[in-house]
């Protein structure tokens, strides 16, 4: 068995899978099936400071290889999971990292500075979620913006920091180098691609919202092109997402350049995907006499 063992910015990771934000909740329900500690960490649901109902239905639309999302950061809220579902995560023997998001500078700095005094692992910084109506993608989508936020958090954030960059950008590369100058610790990505279904018999949007978020396997050679794009461009550590469902997915990606992965659409069909990927993983390292994950970190040779 090689050595899956991934860190961070200082945090060990037992393996390089991770549960996405968005698609796991708090993990809670999925417990019920395997215990949480197999896996590497999980990025939980993203918090804001007050509770949220999300969006209005239709909010969930299939897409040839994928979904279209718009739940609209549905959440309890922030002291809800401090009070009522941390305790319980924390037992649970994985890294846990918190997916804040906000509609104000003010309301992500004051959610890094309510989480300062917990025992979370680790924040992700959403400014890239397609979802909402104000705040969240309007912060991503340039670098000035990108640097603003970014510093504004960090100051406020005494645990490791990482930016979730948004693909609705014209050059992801230059954002994910404004997050790192910032103060950014690990970037991840990529969030949904915004994409639009439309109901020919009503003539109108499926969502209620319009558009939404497209994920699943459709976005992976986006995904990768992206990851392979930024590793090239920072020294911080990349965590790769975007439509990966199995191991082969999971290792380009970590070819491309990503030190750890995260697992989002495919668990709404196959739970167990992210075990099948941790043991596929292992299989492809053994075959291939490769001692450790991390070699195999960028390890992509492009044609010249």
């Amino acid at each position: 068995m090689a050595d899956l063992t991934t860190v961070i910015a200082g945090v060990r990771f037992k393996n390089p899978v991770i549960s996405a934000s968005g698609t796991y909740g708090f993990g809670q329900e999925y417990n019920e099936l395997f215990k949480l500690e197999a896996l590497g960490g999980i990025a939980c649901k993203g918090l804001t400071l007050q509770e949220r109902a999300g969006n209005p239905p239709p909010r969930i639309a299939e897409t040839p290889s994928g979904i279209l999302n718009s739940v609209g950061l549905q959440n309890p809220g922030v002291e809800y999971f401090v009070s009522n579902t941390l305790p319980w995560l924390k037992l649970q023997n994985t890294v846990v990292i918190v997916n804040i998001a906000g509609s104000t500078h003010r309301d992500y700095c004051s959610l890094a500075a309510r989480l300062r005094a917990t025992d979370v692992d680790m924040i992700e910084l959403n400014i890239s979620c397609p979802n909402v109506k104000k705040g969240g993608i309007s912060f991503g989508t340039s670098c000035r913006g990108v640097d603003k936020i970014t510093k504004l958090v960090k100051k406020e954030c005494n645990k490791p920091l990482i930016v979730k960059l948004s693909p609705n950008v014209t050059d992801i590369g230059e954002i994910a180098i404004a997050a790192e100058a910032a103060g950014a610790d690990a970037v991840s990505l990529i969030n949904t691609i915004t994409g639009m279904k439309i109901d020919i018999n009503t003539r109108r949007p499926i969502l209620r919202n319009n558009t939404g978020g497209l994920s699943g396997p459709a976005v992976l050679p986006v995904a990768i092109r992206m990851v392979w794009q930024v590793a090239s461009k920072v020294k911080i550590p990349v965590i790769g997402m975007g439509g990966i469902a199995t191991s082969q997915d999971a290792i380009e990606m970590m070819l491309a350049g990503a030190s750890a992965i995260q697992i989002g659409t495919a668990n709404f069909t196959d739970a167990f995907t992210p075990l099948k990927i941790i043991d596929g993983l292992n299989a492809y390292l053994d075959a291939n006499l490769i001692s450790r994950a991390g070699e195999i970190v960028g390890k992509v040779e492009c044609w010249q």
